[in-house]
């Protein structure tokens, strides 16, 4: 299969980074230096349970197939 050029559908790091940029900003009080932003984001995705991972690479078969299906167009991913 081709890759099309503008799909970050088929990118599952995406959701990844959503994940752990959602954790971040739930922490109270927000980070104020990058040391601390730093210290913050490597417990957070230290912490993100392995079921995330699994079920993002599980849906990469869906992802080509819709990708292809929409001819590398939108997806729902």
């Amino acid at each position: 299969m081709e890759w099309p050029a503008c799909s970050p559908d088929l990118n599952p790091i995406e959701n990844l980074w959503d994940e752990l940029d959602r954790k971040v900003r739930s922490n109270l009080p927000p980070p104020r230096v990058v040391q601390h932003l730093y210290q913050m984001l490597q417990a957070e995705w230290q912490a993100l349970p392995q079921r995330i991972f699994t079920t993002l690479v599980n849906s990469m078969r869906t992802r080509c197939v819709e990708c292809q299906n929409s001819q590398g167009g939108y997806t729902h991913y």
